[in-house]
């Protein structure tokens, strides 16, 4: 058992980039290896476990980008060409006679022989049937060559792509009605603190209802994990041990409502005597702690309880864990610039994240930024990332993340 940096020795707070990396290293000392075969219908949203790789050329053969009439251009000097055959796309077409056209519709196959195809207006259909071609003809224009996409034997995807629709369709294209995807992570959350009430029930004296269980259990869901719901966790240690101790079949424990050294930490007591423990204060806002450990072998993250700090803590740091422990290589959200549309007076050693959307071209910030209120990123769009010791202020460009990056 080792319990690791104990409460009241005073350090610097660890900078996100610092916090990520640990855990990103973390997350790659135990991938998960397990995959399983599914059907295209029911891999959305899943990692795929191997290359795949083509297995015939992209598209298969030249074929038509456009309506219109398939010729060999050498042929043409300037005179009508009557219509030697019709070719629709999914039929094989017969090779061009010299001297002829072909009618092509856009996806069909170019018949041998020819070289170009004119789109149908650009052409004049005489009245016994020849076409007239009323522009300069190019050799191969308005066809897609045979591979233009893809070749055969070329690696398509890589092992740890999120497969989304356009993965799930190139796959289709492909030919492929299977793939191979990493197992679903197994996680269990559970909350601790006396104060939480399930929604639904009566609230007593100074208890407030359990949002962040509903919260990370959708949002792991949305991420497509196994979740395991293990409740409230009671203010008893026998009870604590058993709860952790029946979880041992899970990829992570995910716990809300922090770990201290306070007496009725009984979670954090439990990790002490049965694994080990790290209680990490970070520089950023909402979110300074954040525990990580081991519980028999079982990792354990325990996120701040404010709901808000909640967020933004598994957003930014327990989500890209989550991914990289399936072998995704990018785990970094999209973010882009903003003019700010408030200003930031006051310089933090903190990184803060502001609950913020997009209105006419500039990110305006909830008015109420505490750390304890949902509200805020339900009116929200993203996150605006105030750096330490800035004071951003109108017209000034400031880095939004957008919850669409986060939440899937």
């Amino acid at each position: 058992m080792t319990a690791v940096a104990e409460a009241g020795q005073a350090r610097p707070l660890m900078p996100v980039e610092q916090a990520l990396e640990q855990l990103l290293a973390l997350a790659e000392a135990a991938p998960i290896r397990e995959m399983e075969n599914l059907p295209l219908a029911e891999a959305e949203g899943r990692v795929l476990a191997t290359d795949l790789v083509a297995s015939l050329d992209l598209p298969p053969w030249p074929n038509s980008a456009m309506d219109g009439y398939a010729l060999r251009n050498a042929d043409w000097q300037g005179q009508p060409l009557p219509v030697s055959q019709r070719i629709f796309a999914g039929h094989a077409p017969q090779p061009l006679q010299p001297g002829t056209c072909a009618r092509i519709f856009t996806g069909a196959p170019v018949p041998e022989g020819a070289d170009c195809v004119e789109m149908q207006e650009n052409t004049e259909v005489l009245e016994d049937g020849r076409v007239r071609f009323l522009e300069a003809l190019q050799t191969g224009q308005n066809i897609r060559p045979q591979g233009q996409e893809t070749r055969r034997g070329e690696q398509v995807m890589s092992a740890g792509t999120r497969l989304g629709p356009i993965e799930l369709g190139l796959a289709a294209t492909l030919g492929h009605g299977r793939l191979d995807v990493v197992r679903k992570v197994r996680v269990a959350v559970l909350s601790t603190g006396d104060e939480l009430v399930e929604p639904g029930l009566p609230l007593g004296p100074g208890q407030i209802y359990n949002s962040n269980r509903r919260l990370l259990v959708s949002w792991l869901q949305r991420l497509g994990c196994d979740v395991v719901d293990a409740g409230i966790l009671p203010d008893d240690l026998a009870r604590t041990r058993a709860c952790l101790a029946s979880l041992g079949d899970v990829d992570l424990i995910l716990s809300t409502g922090g770990v201290s050294v306070g007496e009725a930490d009984y979670l954090g007591a439990a990790l002490r005597e049965a694994g080990e423990l790290a209680l990490w204060k970070l520089a950023i806002k909402p979110g300074k702690p954040l525990t990580f450990g081991h519980f028999q072998g079982v990792p354990v993250i325990g996120l701040p309880g404010n709901p808000a700090s909640t967020l933004v803590t598994f957003g930014l740091l327990t989500r890209p864990y989550l991914l990289r422990r399936q072998g995704v290589a990018d785990v970094t959200p999209l973010r882009f610039d903003m003019p700010a549309g408030f200003d930031w007076p006051k310089p933090g050693t903190r990184r803060e994240y502001l609950r913020a959307r997009i209105e006419q071209g500039q990110v305006r910030i909830y008015k109420n930024q505490s750390s304890g209120v949902l509200r805020s990123a339900a009116w929200a769009e993203g996150l605006v990332e105030v750096r330490e010791g800035s004071t951003p202020k109108q017209g000034d460009s400031v880095p939004f993340i957008p919850f669409s990056e986060l939440l899937g």
